[in-house]
């Protein structure tokens, strides 16, 4: 959160499971549609926040599954854990706020007098949440005893239970709206509280999310019944809550439209490159378009014409190079040449194109630095590298492209270079 100097325009607080990631989108339509708006267009003064009830482990095996982009802050464990950045630093402070009335030992102790308690996964065992399974017709009974006999234990703890099957343990502090309203005081604090907050949600663990002042708050058209019942018991007079028509992540981008709190036009949903432009000089809309043009010209979902060569090759400075993860380096307008070769080579074939963490700089009047992740997913096989852009703004022209360089991530390292265009 320190990239930004003043209080962001928007923060996004999503749920991940069934609410930014559709489970049902094979293809990850609506969340690539979402990664493109965000980084065209608010990844640069803006917040994106996952909320999600999953550990750390599960949280980044996820990440190796779904094309997510990578958040300013990290909420796990249904509200239990605070991280921030790519290196998932704690927040330190909130875990000695969930300390206060909590007894690991105690809740554990209690929780083995019950059968109808079915222990998740280990790794779903976390200092602050202790997780089980229990069958939605018993549920009710276990929560009003187990609480009961917590509290004359001296704890003082919260039972959530959602999705119809999960039972949750935390202490009373946490849970995402907690979490959520730390955050936001955190942000107050250092003068950064955002502009607006938008929560985005689909299960029973979410419903706290809309509870906080001044928020507001989206359930995607997918959105469980516990959920639904909340919001008819709690906020069905509340304006700034919807329930949008669109699954997913495409429910996110519905109700940025509709709550008016920026550019909800994602680039994905552009037909037409050439005609995509903005008023003002972007370097991140320039590259997010361009990594949406090469994902559809390989996908041969664009036409092999003339009129988009010479664009490309427009936008190019004559003497521009492009320097291959590999090192190997060579003109940029050759490398333009050389993607007509590779028109439709990905067509009907599971092929992707995602950029993450675009940010710019300008380095001096009219010169622009641009740092991103540009991923490639073919099938199976995720391969990314962190790519350098130099743009420089010429009068009537718009940005042009006048170097690029691309390192392999750490994460992924081709075997073969020439499966690798730009």
């Amino acid at each position: 959160m320190e990239r930004l100097t003043s209080p962001a325009r928007l923060m996004i607080v999503s749920d991940l499971d069934h609410t930014m990631v559709d489970h049902h989108d094979p293809e990850n339509l609506a969340l690539l549609r979402f990664n493109s708006l965000w980084e065209h267009a608010y990844r640069h003064d803006s917040l994106l926040v996952f909320s999600t009830g999953r550990s750390p482990t599960l949280y980044k095996e996820l990440r190796k599954e779904k094309p997510l982009l990578t958040p300013d802050v990290t909420i796990m464990s249904v509200g239990t854990e605070i991280t921030y950045g790519n290196s998932m630093v704690p927040d330190l402070g909130w875990v000695d706020d969930l300390n206060h009335k909590w007894d690991l030992g105690v809740v554990k102790e209690e929780t083995g007098k019950f059968s109808e308690l079915t222990l998740q996964a280990e790794t779903e065992q976390r200092p602050h949440k202790v997780s089980f399974y229990v069958d939605k017709s018993k549920a009710e009974e276990v929560i009003k005893e187990l609480s009961q006999r917590l509290e004359k234990r001296g704890l003082d703890v919260k039972i959530i239970y959602s999705g119809g099957m999960d039972l949750d343990i935390l202490p009373q502090g946490a849970g995402k709206g907690q979490a959520l309203a730390y955050l936001l005081k955190k942000l107050k604090s250092e003068g950064k509280l955002p502009v607006n907050t938008l929560a985005c949600g689909d299960s029973g663990n979410d419903a706290e999310l809309f509870s906080i002042p001044d928020v507001y708050g989206v359930m995607v058209s997918n959105a469980q019944e516990e959920l639904l019942k909340w919001h008819a018991e709690n906020a069905k007079d509340n304006p700034k809550v919807i329930h949008a028509k669109e699954r997913c992540a495409g429910g996110i981008i519905q109700a940025i439209g509709e709550f008016k709190l920026g550019p909800n036009l994602s680039p994905r949903d552009v037909s037409d490159f050439l005609e995509c432009k903005v008023e003002n000089a972007n370097p991140g809309h320039e590259v997010v378009k361009f990594f949406l043009f090469y994902e559809r010209w390989r996908r041969g979902e664009v036409e092999n014409s003339e009129a988009y060569a010479a664009s490309l090759k427009a936008s190019c400075q004559p003497g521009g190079v492009f320097v291959h993860p590999s090192g190997a380096e060579k003109s940029l307008v050759d490398t333009i040449g050389e993607l007509r070769k590779h028109h439709g080579d990905k067509q009907g074939k599971k092929f992707r194109v995602w950029v993450d963490q675009v940010l710019a700089t300008e380095t001096a009047p009219g010169t622009w630095m641009v740092k991103l992740d540009k991923w490639e997913q073919s099938g199976d096989e995720r391969i990314g590298c962190t790519t350098t852009v130099k743009f420089t703004a010429k009068e009537g022209e718009g940005l042009v492209w006048e170097h690029v360089e691309q390192t392999w991530s750490e994460e992924s390292k081709l075997k073969d270079d020439s499966s690798w265009i730009i």
